[in-house]
């Protein structure tokens, strides 16, 4: 539907593609709970409910009254407050606080200091059902997800199975739930006994000011990209919309009319930014395959949103970038295989899916790292968080203050420390808010129903552990890995020194002549490349260094 009138809304990118769990959420967190939920935490707002929800009373609602686990019900809450959350001082301020906890009652003591707010929480949790495959739609009656609405790759081919990544579908479901996202934000003498709304019903302007979480928008073709209660409350928008300014109110109807007539497609979102966004040649083209690497990224940057950029088909090659264009940015890597990716600044969000055979190093990730549907990937990064859908025999090098959340259908997933720097590191991670401490690594949460069977999942031997070296010049101050390495790996690596120093000891006391040397260096070279060749890091090493580039290609 075209947009009516001089205001322009659209659904807003992050409560969709990195605030939408990608699995079903529990059964208790259906539209008709939640509605139970909001009247329960509006009727007490004195007991740390309403305006803003507190740790301990979310926790009481979602374990006594929906009947979820006490850490699923934290999940929620975190990943709320990761998304919606404190400026980064205030982010190293709560990790130190975390860290400095020496048991789960102390913990549990600095969580009751939080808080969120609770109608835009509400909404949330109402987001979650994005995935929920028997959700029905109220205008279509189509079993959601429908197949009505495609988004093109970018191939250009129609489709695309991460509906995270898919704003069609997000402005699709707000249409198809818009009355019941109004209703669940109600007061509840504005509710009739069902919980249902009426044509009399008001909506509080506190509502509409949560409504802005989903909502967003700009005034006629204006570049400055505005939250929904401030177009609202434009007075030319009054008549349209019902709002009063004696009783702070929207009616319910016209306010309901006036949203789904200024309804339109995102103009700074995924799908503009595949169709008409700038493309980077920031990827070689290789010769001899079909693939051709697309790189683009939002062609429109607004200080409000955040950036994107879609990397796709990347293949058989070495590419780094430490660049403007992905400070903050939402990343989208798919169909790379072969490949080493190095995007060495601070990101907002990764989504790594269906890559093969390659190694993914990442900036710090202030929000979140998704992986799925990939096969024998190698994820090096400082996350938020890290989630994982669908992967097979993938290894993840990580730091986070966040369980690494094992949804369904994995298979052979290693967790290992995060175990390599480069000279802006430190100072990318005080950029998102992330510290060294806490570091849940090798604390994994099974998620889905499917994903309970720990042998899913297991932690790198140290055996089999080696440090990675970034192997690009920049400017900085990170000499070393931020936060040290857990005390076996950390061993593991004293001995192997230990012995490569007997080794050159025992070579340089064997008083071999020159010809000796020269055979013994031979015999070492030949199986130093039969190492690179297996191992697969010959590849790497010839990519490493493309003409006219060089060692630097990471700055650019």
């Amino acid at each position: 539907m075209a947009a009516a009138g001089p205001v322009r809304l659209w659904v807003r990118t992050d409560p969709f593609l990195v605030g939408a769990l990608p699995a079903p959420p529990p059964a208790r967190l259906s539209p008709h709970y939640l509605r139970k939920a909001a009247a329960y935490a509006r009727a007490r707002a004195d007991q740390g409910c309403f305006p803003r929800l507190s740790w301990p009373s979310w926790r009481h609602i979602a374990c006594g009254k929906l009947l979820l686990s006490p850490e699923i019900a934290w999940l929620y809450f975190e990943l709320f407050r990761g998304l919606r959350g404190p400026a980064p001082p205030l982010r190293l301020r709560w990790a130190e606080a975390e860290a400095a906890c020496t048991s789960a009652e102390e913990l549990e003591w600095e969580r009751r200091k939080l808080s969120v707010d609770t109608l835009q929480f509400l909404l949330f949790l109402y987001v979650q059902q994005f995935h929920n495959v028997s959700l029905r739609r109220s205008l279509l009656g189509d079993e959601w997800p429908s197949p009505r609405t495609k988004s093109p790759s970018l191939s250009g081919k129609l489709g695309t199975e991460n509906k995270n990544w898919d704003d069609q579908e997000h402005l699709a479901f707000v249409q198809s739930h818009l009355l019941d996202i109004l209703e669940l934000l109600l007061e509840p003498e504005q509710l009739s006994a069902s919980s249902h709304s009426s044509c009399s019903s008001l909506v509080s302007l506190e509502a509409v000011c949560a409504l802005s979480f989903l909502l967003e928008g700009t005034i006629s073709n204006s570049g400055t990209v505005r939250p929904l209660h401030k177009l609202a409350l434009r007075q030319p928008c009054h008549s349209h919309n019902g709002y009063s300014k004696g009783s702070r109110t929207f009616s319910l109807p016209k306010l309901e009319s006036w949203l789904r007539s200024s309804l339109t497609a995102n103009p700074l979102g995924i799908t503009v930014c595949i169709k008409a966004g700038k493309k980077l040649a920031w990827a070689q083209q290789v010769e001899g395959t079909a693939m051709r690497a697309r790189i683009a990224c939002s062609a429109r940057v607004v200080p409000e949103v955040s950036p994107l950029v879609v990397m796709s088909q990347v293949y058989r090659q070495t590419l780094a970038k430490s660049s403007d264009t992905l400070v903050g940015a939402h990343v989208r890597i798919c169909r790379c295989h072969e490949s080493f990716i190095y995007l060495l600044s601070p990101l907002r969000s990764v989504t790594i899916e269906k890559c093969r055979n390659s190694t993914f190093v990442l900036g710090p990730v202030g929000v979140s790292v998704h992986v799925q549907s990939c096969d024998n990937v190698k994820v090096i990064a400082v996350c938020h968080r890290l989630s994982l859908l669908s992967t097979k025999d993938c290894t993840f090098h990580t730091l986070t203050p966040t369980q690494p959340l094992i949804l369904s259908g994995n298979e052979a997933v290693s967790f290992a420390p995060f175990h390599t720097h480069y000279p802006m590191l430190e100072d990318h991670m005080a950029q998102v808010g992330l510290a060294t401490l806490p570091n849940y690594w090798d604390s994994p949460m099974l998620v889905c129903r499917d994903s309970g069977d720990t042998s899913v999942f297991r932690l790198l031997p140290p055996s089999d552990f080696y440090t990675f070296v970034i192997p690009f010049e920049m400017e900085g101050d990170t000499t070393e890995t931020p936060g040290g390495l857990p005390q076996e790996y950390q061993e593991v690596l004293r001995q192997r020194e230990q012995k490569v120093q007997v080794w050159q000891r025992m070579v340089k006391e064997a008083g071999l002549n020159r010809d000796q040397r020269k055979q013994f260096q031979a015999v070492v070279e030949n199986k130093f490349y039969e190492w690179l060749v297996q191992t697969g890091n010959r590849q790497q090493l010839d990519s490493l260094v493309p003409p006219a580039l060089g060692s630097k290609q990471a700055a650019g």
